[in-house]
């Protein structure tokens, strides 16, 4: 009896990650049915709609963020930081969070820039010489911090789920404004894309409308796949480092 059933969790299991990665390629070669995903209630940990692909882990874990405790999928400390009790409700306060992330990661990373949206607030983290390391999201419930669904999990080759030894970027940072720019005519016409900030294995850029930032999306440094970050809610406020 036992055996079978942890033959049967392991199923589970194996079909669950297989789903995941099957939806993560299918959001990341640009599918725009999550352009028009409905509205949803604050908190990084309600933004995920069935179905959608990297947002999908939060189901899995039972909520990224909403427990506190950063997800079940992390074993060592490098993709969440629980939260600690508090509620989170100010930049300088998100800020303290990412960087209580970012010294658990080590590698002198830092929190670089911080925007807060409808649902929650996200850090860049920078590494010591300045360069992006990774990308990562504060529940304003909770105070817990989760490497940011979607690019920073799957196509990080650094800090994501699957890191892995670097390949040399096919893709230019302005290539990559070329491509973003032309997922965004044909999806969210009227939006242009920004500058491009290098991460392992992609790039994150904010799309704005006219001087306005919108929200972001991200462009793989290899493929040139593109992933809309569809999770953030309503863009609010930003400040740098």
């Amino acid at each position: 009896m036992m055996s079978a059933r942890r033959g049967w969790l392991m199923a589970a299991l194996v079909a669950a990650v297989v789903a995941l990665t099957g939806s993560a390629i299918a959001v990341g070669v640009g599918v725009g049915r999550h352009s028009a995903d409905p509205p949803r209630q604050a908190g990084f940990a309600n933004a995920a709609p069935a179905g959608a692909g990297p947002e999908r882990m939060g189901g899995m874990a039972g909520g990224m963020m909403g427990s506190g405790n950063a997800g079940t999928w992390q074993t060592d400390g490098r993709y969440g930081l629980p939260g600690d009790g508090s509620t989170v409700t100010t930049m300088a306060a998100a800020r303290a969070r990412a960087q209580a992330f970012a010294d658990q990661l080590g590698d002198g990373l830092r929190a670089g820039e911080v925007m807060q949206f409808s649902n929650g607030y996200y850090s860049e983290l920078l590494s010591a010489d300045g360069r992006g390391a990774t990308e990562v999201l504060i529940d304003p419930g909770t105070g817990a911090v989760s490497i940011e669904y979607g690019p920073a999990m799957m196509w990080n080759t650094r800090y994501g789920m699957h890191p892995r030894a670097e390949v040399a970027a096919r893709v230019s940072a302005k290539q990559a404004t070329v491509d973003a720019q032309a997922w965004l005519d044909g999806r969210h016409a009227g939006l242009t894309a920004g500058e491009p900030m290098a991460f392992p294995g992609y790039y994150t850029l904010h799309t704005l409308k006219g001087e306005s930032i919108v929200g972001m999306m991200s462009i793989n440094s290899v493929s040139g796949a593109a992933w809309y970050h569809t999770w953030h809610g309503t863009f609010i406020a930003m400040t740098g480092e």
